[in-house]
């Protein structure tokens, strides 16, 4: 037993003496080995569409493949001038009051196309007079206005410059909350500027931003000048335009909002086919149902939308919907509440017949209509 002690005390002085030499003379040895990635999202590494979890040391690729076609927009709009701006005795009194310098604006976008079709946001390019797009590579041109969606804050522009780089557009449905995205746009002019954060969450709406609210939100930093530029994934493809930013500083936060790429995808191709976005519209007034309405309409359901008021001769009056009818689905998508029926009744083709499921006093009925076009200035649903 004496033997077997020694034995073990002599082990581990010696244990001990190697390691206090190794920790003198070389303590890199004793270091952990650093870690493959402080993230490990889930990539595309076939290209054909399937997924594997691989560890993921730099985001650069993404951005390489993404920044080219993220470009700057600088807007130009003249000021109006004074009634009386050329009248000589205005001018001795007033001076250069009577010629007000142009206000400026400063803004991003993304190239979606070889055409030369460009996103950005509405309220980037809202009233101006001239608008210059400045590439990556230090390309500019001025840039047309081929049409904006002033309801989901959508624009599209057009420039004509040779070779241009594209984003490639993801599906932004398949996004999932803790999904890893890079920001790509020029805050407050410093030029080109990538971020990176992950989807905070996904289906914002009722901010009272747009008429039609779907946004992703993400802490991926955005401030002034990031507005219209890209969201995209760690394959570099656009996920979102983003849009607007929570802030009571007005910078960062960490709570920023991009407009889905399905949404994006949907405003473009109406724009560049038809010149205008058409939507939907059935004249009826929808409600999120509660215990009361529920009391007071003497029906079952307590969750849902349910219909408060139709519209007379409009096309939800002509179908036979009346006010106190549940709406569960449209077109075969399920309606859970007052924003996804709007998004719903929007998809709708004006004219085009669809099929809205109803229960009438907890009878289940299915109503074929046949969409108006929705005025955007007139009722939204």
């Amino acid at each position: 037993m004496n033997r077997t002690w020694l034995l073990f005390s002599q082990t581990v002085t010696i244990l001990v003496a190697v390691w206090f030499v190794v920790a003198t003379l070389k303590p890199e040895w004793l270091e952990q080995p650093p870690r493959l990635a402080s993230i490990v999202p889930v990539v595309d590494v076939s290209g054909q569409g399937r997924s594997e979890l691989v560890a993921v040391t730099s985001l650069s690729e993404a951005a390489q493949r993404a920044a080219p076609a993220v470009v700057s927009i600088n807007t130009r709009t003249a000021p109006a001038q004074h009634p009386h701006a050329n009248d000589p005795w205005f001018r001795f009194f007033f001076g250069d009051q009577a010629h007000p310098t142009p206000q400026t604006g400063l803004g991003s976008g993304v190239i979606v196309s070889p055409a030369g079709y460009l996103l950005t946001n509405h309220h980037v390019i809202a009233g101006a007079d001239e608008i210059e797009v400045q590439l990556s590579d230090g390309r500019h041109a001025l840039a047309q206005v081929i049409g904006t969606d002033p309801e989901t804050d959508l624009a599209v522009l057009k420039i004509d410059l040779p070779d241009l780089p594209v984003i490639l557009l993801g599906d932004s449905d398949q996004l999932q909350v803790g999904d890893v995205l890079l920001a790509i746009g020029n805050p407050f002019g410093v030029g080109q500027t990538v971020t990176s954060g992950i989807v905070s969450a996904l289906g914002r709406n009722q901010l009272g931003l747009n008429t039609f609210e779907n946004f992703i939100q993400t802490d991926a930093a955005i401030n002034p000048g990031n507005s219209g530029g890209a969201l995209v994934d760690v394959n570099g493809h656009l996920m979102g335009i983003n849009t607007a930013i929570f802030s009571r500083t007005g910078g960062s936060m960490g709570i920023g909002f991009a407009i889905p790429t399905s949404t994006a995808r949907f405003v473009l191709e109406s724009i560049v086919r038809d010149g205008s976005v058409s939507r939907g519209w059935l004249g009826v007034e929808p409600r999120q149902l509660d215990r009361e309405l529920a009391q007071h309409f003497g029906i079952g359901a307590t969750q849902g939308v349910i219909i408060t008021g139709v519209l007379q001769n409009g096309p939800a009056a002509a179908a036979g919907l009346r006010p106190g009818d549940v709406v569960t689905h449209i077109a075969g998508q399920p309606i859970r509440d007052v924003a996804g029926l709007l998004a719903a009744v929007a998809a709708l083709r004006p004219g085009e017949p669809a099929d809205i499921v109803i229960e009438r006093r907890d009878t289940p009925m299915t109503l074929t209509v046949v969409p108006g076009r929705r005025n955007p200035t007139g009722r939204s649903r």
